[in-house]
């Protein structure tokens, strides 16, 4: 069962404090490697990560050295660091690691030890992959049911609200904007074509943080175009860059539900108002049941539209909570009633 990060960091860590290992599952970029750290900064302790896909056995076994008439191990510096002082000891890219070194990760997660040093008994050990459900996309290796029994395993599914959370006050206002009105811009959820770049959450941080860093985060630009495409690809970036050249026209779901906008909303072109329409839906806002100052601003809109994208928004009401329609249906606009408008629209006449 998929799980989004909400749900898993309300209960992977009673996995980890159980000293159990906690195995992540799920696509490159979806924001594993940042869960762990969110995890640790609840707990109050340092992560120790390392790459399993660049260890070698020596790595992670250390090196033999002679005591006396006995040969003995001395652990790398980051082990020997777990083994003295609690940490997250985390192991990312387990299954594009050798054979080798996830023969050596089978005693570590499996009794806490390798080769007779043991990890403090507050470490926590968490992995990550891109296996599971989505690994025929990638070139990892199967874990077999052996191995996968050392750790519990969640498949991770993170959805948009995860990544608004997170962003909110991490990336620029505009990509943040951008992502909430545009969710199916966040990431790329199908099949993948060979060399071809698709955005994901890792990808819209790094290009926030790159036009933050040359100050063109404000404004359309070829700059900005050729940045996005190098990091989001051509589709993302093409309606990134149409979305900043209209910022200061742009009007949010919030907006219009708050009734914040109508000077925005009056100079609406029909495109404008699809566009709009289409937003409340992509945000899910006529599955929620509204509170009634929102459905009363809905209800000014309402009547404030063109008949035939009334229709379309009425339609797609009609999809969601019925309560919503109802409520709205009663609604008194500065134009009239929400039924009266009705009425004008399905017998094409003007009301009296």
């Amino acid at each position: 069962m998929a799980v989004d990060f909400k749900t898993f960091i309300e209960f992977a860590p009673a996995v980890s404090d159980a000293r159990f290992p906690v195995l992540m599952r799920g696509r490159h970029g979806i924001g594993k490697s940042q869960v762990v750290y969110q995890i640790a900064e609840v707990v109050k302790l340092p992560v120790v990560e390392r790459r399993a896909s660049q260890m070698t056995e020596g790595d992670l076994v250390g090196l033999p050295v002679v005591k006396g008439n006995t040969t003995g191990w001395n652990p790398p510096d980051w082990f020997k660091f777990a083994c003295d002082n609690p940490c997250v000891l985390f192991f990312d890219e387990v299954d594009r690691a050798t054979t080798e070194v996830r023969q050596g990760l089978f005693e570590l997660t499996d009794s806490r030890k390798l080769n007779g040093w043991k990890l403090h008994e507050d470490t926590l050990i968490y992995a990550a992959i891109n296996g599971g459900e989505h690994g025929s996309n990638y070139q990892v290796a199967d874990m077999d049911p052996a191995e996968l029994d050392r750790y519990s395993c969640w498949d991770l599914e993170p959805t948009v609200e995860d990544w608004l959370t997170w962003a909110k006050d991490r990336v620029n206002s505009v990509i943040w904007d951008f992502i909430n009105q545009n969710p199916k811009h966040l990431e790329h959820n199908d099949d993948c074509e060979p060399n071809k770049v698709y955005p994901s959450r890792r990808s819209w941080d790094r290009l926030n943080q790159t036009l933050c860093k040359a100050n063109l985060a404000e404004e359309a630009s070829p700059a900005l175009y050729t940045l996005a495409c190098a990091f989001v690809g051509f589709e993302a970036a093409v309606s990134f860059n149409d979305f900043v050249k209209n910022y200061d026209r742009q009007v949010t779901t919030d907006d219009l539900l708050d009734g914040k906008a109508w000077d925005k909303i009056e100079e609406f072109q029909i495109n404008d108002h699809n566009a709009m329409i289409e937003k409340l839906e992509a945000t899910e806002v006529f599955t929620k049941e509204l509170a009634t100052k929102r459905i009363g601003n809905l209800a000014e809109y309402f009547v404030k539209l063109p008949s035939e994208c009334a229709m379309s928004l009425w339609m797609k009401m009609g999809k969601g909570n019925n309560k919503n329609v109802i409520a709205m249906h009663k609604c008194k606009t500065s134009k009239g009633s929400v039924k009266e408008y009705m009425v004008t629209i399905l017998t094409g006449k003007e009301q009296e």
